[in-house]
């Protein structure tokens, strides 16, 4: 018997991240994905560092009522900015001092791994949350800083003066147009094409972004197709990274808790041991965007050979006759005999009886009753 290959052998993942990404390339390759990362927003790092230390110092010196911590990269690229400048161990007893509020477990983790411990955390990922939470607290002569995510200001501030606080901006970082423009062109445009099996979103801005560039290549209703068909997962890190695919009509898999070690056991899952493979008396069939795999072991089968096995695997077992492969076949052949070879590659290329010829009929695939591994 033929050893079982990685579980995600033969599948295609696009990252659609900057941060986290190589993190996610290395999680999702160990297990056999090909990852292409096409980042659809860039991360501008220190915006006006100057003001940022100011303010760093001012904290220090004279402290603050509440720190509400919305990210976890802008915590640490706080905390990176200060110790650069020396003051990095001030900014850190500093806070320890300081009612600390996080917008999620991201930035919840961001604390913790500076020795901090938040007294209270937005479970939503929201500002709103965070806004209700406080003025419902009291904020009234409170002064309270506000890292900003990287979308900027999203109205907290705003609510929070309203009630009286007196908050004010901590910017460490910005979303900027994405590194490689034609990459994220390019990344939409294989996605509709059928090239990737699943497209995977870490940020609410991400998902915009990209969605965005889907409109503008005018492939929306390609990749909704696509989605429906089962053929490609659109996958996103939590809900409000979610909310822009849903808004679109988009249906993303998510996982229960928001992490990125989650997402990818739950896409290692739902692509892998969980996915749909068909039981062949060869082993377990499984067709992805572009290869076809046996047991998780990658077949080497030419395009005719992929048009064909997502033909046979849409209903197994069933009888289908050499017009029908002819007209999924690429190219404008219309001689039956194209069929009959390519049937005859497949066989050679899978080196098992995967497919059965039905005299007089056509071909359907050698399915068995085991169940898939």
């Amino acid at each position: 018997m033929t050893a079982l290959g990685p579980v995600l052998a033969g599948t295609r993942v696009l990252v659609t991240a900057q941060r986290r990404a190589s993190d996610l390339s290395l999680a999702l390759g160990r297990r056999g994905a090909e990852v292409t990362v096409a980042a659809s927003l860039g991360v501008e790092s220190h915006i006006d560092e100057d003001t940022l230390l100011a303010q760093t110092r001012q904290m220090i010196a004279t402290g603050t009522d509440v720190v509400v911590v919305t990210t976890g990269i802008g915590f640490r690229g706080w905390l990176d900015t200060a110790e650069a400048a020396g003051i990095g161990h001030e900014l850190v007893e500093a806070l320890q001092g300081v009612r600390l509020v996080a917008r999620g477990p991201k930035a919840r983790g961001a604390l913790q791994a500076a020795g901090l411990t938040p007294d209270w955390v937005a479970e939503s990922e929201t500002s709103a949350e965070i806004a209700d939470f406080l003025v419902a607290e009291g904020v009234d002569g409170l002064s309270i800083a506000v890292q900003h995510h990287g979308a900027g200001d999203d109205g907290l501030e705003k609510r929070l003066a309203a009630a009286g606080g007196r908050p004010f901006g901590l910017v460490v970082y910005r979303w900027g147009p994405p590194p490689d423009p034609a990459a994220v062109e390019r990344s939409v445009r294989d996605a509709a094409a059928g090239t990737y099996d699943s497209v995977v979103f870490t940020s609410a801005p991400g998902a915009s972004a990209w969605l965005s560039a889907v409109r503008a290549s005018g492939v929306e209703d390609d990749l909704k197709r696509l989605e429906q068909e089962r053929r490609l997962v659109l996958a996103a890190v939590g809900h409000v990274t979610a909310d822009p695919l849903r808004s679109a009509g988009f249906n993303p898999l998510l996982p229960e808790r928001a992490r990125l070690g989650a997402l990818v056991r739950l896409l290692v899952m739902h692509l892998g041991d969980a996915s749909v493979g068909v039981a062949t008396a060869s082993g377990a069939l499984r067709v992805r965007a572009t290869a076809a795999t046996l047991d998780h072991v990658v077949l080497p089968v030419s395009p005719s050979g992929m048009a064909i096995l997502r033909l046979l695997v849409c209903e197994p077992g069933v009888v289908r006759s050499r017009e029908e492969l002819l007209a999924v076949l690429p190219g404008e052949s219309d001689d039956p005999h194209s069929a009959e070879v390519a049937v005859a590659r497949l066989r050679e290329a899978a080196g098992r009886p995967l497919v059965q010829t039905v005299v007089k009929r056509g071909y359907r695939l050698a399915v068995s009753e085991e169940v898939t591994p």
